[in-house]
């Protein structure tokens, strides 16, 4: 073995570090955030405060996800969906992964003080111990609730997003926290259907092992509706118009045939293609949020 293959394996890389932070994870949290940031004010939103609460979020996220490998390390070298991260690998040890997640979290923290505002620095750190303590040390391992109960800390980026630009907690902030929170099981059981063999190898109290499949489905279905009328509340309440009404009628008639279709149709296959769509839904759900709430702009300059 020459010395630059030796070293590859001593000193970890940057695409490990890189991996440790759940790119595509982080990725959607994100861009939910920036769509909170975008939201909150009828005009543009400061450069500056684009800029470091953009970067401030991801890098909290980041932290968390990375606490999450630690936490997790052994649980994902028993699961065929997680066995490849860097720590079963070998890639990387705890050490590197615990330091690594201090470091990028302080960084985060400092930023959102230093240049966005306290409140969003308290949020983020709020969501950042929340996922990383709260829910993968303890309510994962505890209920087969901890994704109805943990996802407030994944449906939070909104807000912080939110309170980046205005410094406080809108009514309309929480309108889009709801959505990611009621979204949030049926995309995870959806996944738990597919992958339960693994979660079960595991012992992760997930809700198609401790209450059954056809259980789960019903609460797929049960959630998805809820989902609907929640998604319709931004209409209601006037914070969007008819064109983000039409598009998230749509996509949640998408969503609701899914969980109807599950209910006959038991194939995991199915479950997997659930599990796909909700993760399109959220995006594109987020993208009309943006669009329809700058088209009176674009008119307007027209």
């Amino acid at each position: 073995m020459n010395d630059v293959s030796l070293s590859a394996r001593i000193i970890p890389t940057w695409r490990e570090y890189l991996e440790l932070c759940k790119p595509r994870v982080v990725s959607l949290i994100v861009f939910t955030a920036i769509v909170g940031m975008l939201l909150s004010t009828p005009g543009a939103v400061p450069l500056d405060i684009f800029v470091f609460a953009t970067l401030g979020i991801a890098l909290a996220a980041g932290s968390a996800a990375a606490i999450n490998h630690v936490a997790e390390y052994r649980i994902d070298a028993l699961m065929a969906r997680t066995q490849d991260r860097p720590l079963p690998q070998g890639e990387l040890t705890r050490t590197h992964a615990l330091v690594f997640a201090l470091l990028i979290g302080t960084l985060a923290m400092y930023l959102l003080v230093a240049f966005v505002n306290v409140l969003t620095a308290v949020l983020t750190f709020a969501s950042l111990i929340g996922y990383a303590v709260i829910y993968t040390m303890y309510l994962k391992h505890a209920t087969p609730q901890n994704i109805v109960i943990g996802g407030a800390a994944g449906a939070a980026p909104p807000v912080l997003g939110w309170t980046a630009v205005t410094g406080s907690v809108d009514p309309h902030a929480l309108l889009l926290f709801l959505i990611i929170f009621a979204w949030t099981p049926p995309h995870f059981w959806a996944l738990a259907i597919y992958r339960r063999e693994e979660y079960a190898k595991a012992s992760v109290p997930m809700l198609p092992i401790t209450h059954g499949v056809d259980y789960t489905r019903v609460q797929i279905l049960l959630y998805t509706i809820v989902l609907t009328i929640v998604t319709i509340l931004p209409f209601a309440t006037y914070m969007c118009g008819p064109v983000y009404l039409v598009a998230a009628l749509l996509l949640d008639a998408g969503f609701l045939y899914y969980a109807i279709r599950m209910m006959v149709d038991h194939r995991d296959e199915l479950a997997k293609q659930a599990f796909s769509y909700s993760i399109v839904y959220l995006m594109l759900l987020f993208m009309v949020l943006f669009i329809d709430h700058y088209l009176p702009l674009i008119g307007r300059s027209i």
